[in-house]
């Protein structure tokens, strides 16, 4: 018993010692753990199979497709236009009267323009009709396609996208006969007012209260009055626009470069437009002019055209109107089975396009080759396998084997 504390005296300097080794390692471990480089977070998607569409949006313009300008025939004074924009009219409702001016209504020079036009109206209203023949022909033309294709597609000899195809052509040949009828009906309209103007032109007892009715050349509405007030008016000022609202169509201005790849008959998108959903549509043609407008950042742009058709019903878009404001999405390319990753992933390496994939906790380059973008995500042709991981957005301490935590 009397040894006892000398023991105790005995083991605690180890006691300490190990105490304190302990502490120093512990720290140590710590100083180490501090030191070693921490996983950098990042953002990641898996590459995946996935539907890719390729589009041109752009706003649009809608406007009536038979538009008719109807302008006076001759000098004189016109009375004050009551009609109104929208107030609907049939083939034949007087739209202005032309009363005598002060002056003499005509002359000798007026006589002979005046013979002049009646035979360009002539030649005008026989040009017409040929055009109207063509039409037919081509409808004709378009309906034993049409029929010869349906027969075909049965046998399955050749796709079912002929058939549609054909469908438009026969919707387009029959537009364009319709669209040929009201040219014959103006040209006829025409022809009779330049024969009238010739004809009251050439009576010398002119009466003060004699008046020259111009009248609508076609049914529909009024689009625009463009003459309201009384005045004097020469020969061929215009009058009022008449139009027919039901026949819409939208002009879109797209540029150059993207109309090289928007064929006729492609897909297109109305959004935006005012209503609940989207109209569907198709492109009727591109026009082959082009103009240069200037963009909202003050750049020259070189743009062209897109004439689109709607295929919903009436019902759907009545409440669209001449000049309305759309927005279009043209389908230019579509593939349903891409590999596609999203369009943040991917940098320039050079002259290739790279991106950053996940391997194990390793952040490692893989050189690409790319498809179709449409800024969004991007088609992947080589370089990468579905169901792998890469870095979204990545920033510069992304770098060739850092450890992520995705």
């Amino acid at each position: 018993m009397p040894n006892a504390p000398k023991a105790a005296k005995r083991t605690s300097p180890w006691l300490k010692r190990i105490v304190g080794g302990v502490v120093v390692a512990c720290g140590a471990a710590g100083l180490v753990y501090a030191w070693i480089p921490k996983p950098i977070p990042v953002e990641s998607e898996t590459a995946r199979r996935g539907p890719l569409r390729v589009t041109v949006d752009e706003d649009g313009r809608t406007r009536v497709k038979d538009r008719y300008v109807v302008s006076t025939p001759l000098t004189g004074r016109v009375a004050r236009i009551e009609l109104r924009a929208g107030d609907p009219v049939v083939k034949g409702t007087v739209l202005a009267r032309i009363l005598p001016a002060d002056t003499p209504l005509v002359d000798p020079r007026t006589h002979a323009m005046a013979d002049a036009r009646v035979a360009s109206a002539n030649a005008a209203a026989l040009q017409s009709r040929s055009t109207i023949e063509r039409a037919k022909i081509a409808l004709d033309s378009a309906e034993k396609d049409i029929a010869r294709t349906r027969g075909l597609v049965k046998s399955a000899a050749v796709p079912e996208v002929e058939l549609e195809r054909a469908e438009l052509l026969l919707r387009a040949r029959s537009e364009e006969l319709v669209s040929a009828q009201f040219g014959a009906d103006v040209a006829t309209h025409e022809l009779g007012s330049a024969r009238a103007a010739a004809q009251h032109g050439k009576g010398r007892d002119a009466r003060p209260d004699e008046q020259f009715e111009v009248t609508s050349p076609t049914a529909g509405v009024i689009l625009r009055v463009l003459q309201s007030s009384e005045g004097v008016v020469m020969a061929g000022t215009p009058l009022v626009e008449v139009g027919d609202p039901a026949g819409l169509e939208i002009a879109v201005d797209v540029l150059t470069v993207d109309a090289l790849h928007i064929k006729a008959g492609a897909h297109v998108s109305i959004e935006r437009w005012g209503g609940d959903a989207p109209l569907s549509a198709h492109i009727r043609r591109i026009e082959p002019s082009a103009f240069v407008k200037i963009s909202a950042l003050g750049v020259e742009e070189s743009r062209v055209n897109a004439i689109i058709d709607l295929d919903e019903p009436k019902p759907r878009w009545q409440g669209l109107g001449d000049g309305f404001r759309v927005e279009a999405r043209i389908l230019v390319w579509e593939e349903p089975k891409a590999l596609v990753v999203p369009d943040g992933a991917l940098f320039r390496t050079g002259e290739e396009w790279s991106t950053f994939v996940v391997e194990g906790n390793r952040a490692k380059v893989r050189r690409l080759v790319l498809g179709r973008r449409n800024g969004v995500v991007a088609q992947v042709l080589e370089g990468l396998a579905e169901g792998e991981r890469v870095v979204v957005h990545p920033t510069d301490r992304i770098v060739e084997g850092v450890r992520i935590a995705p």
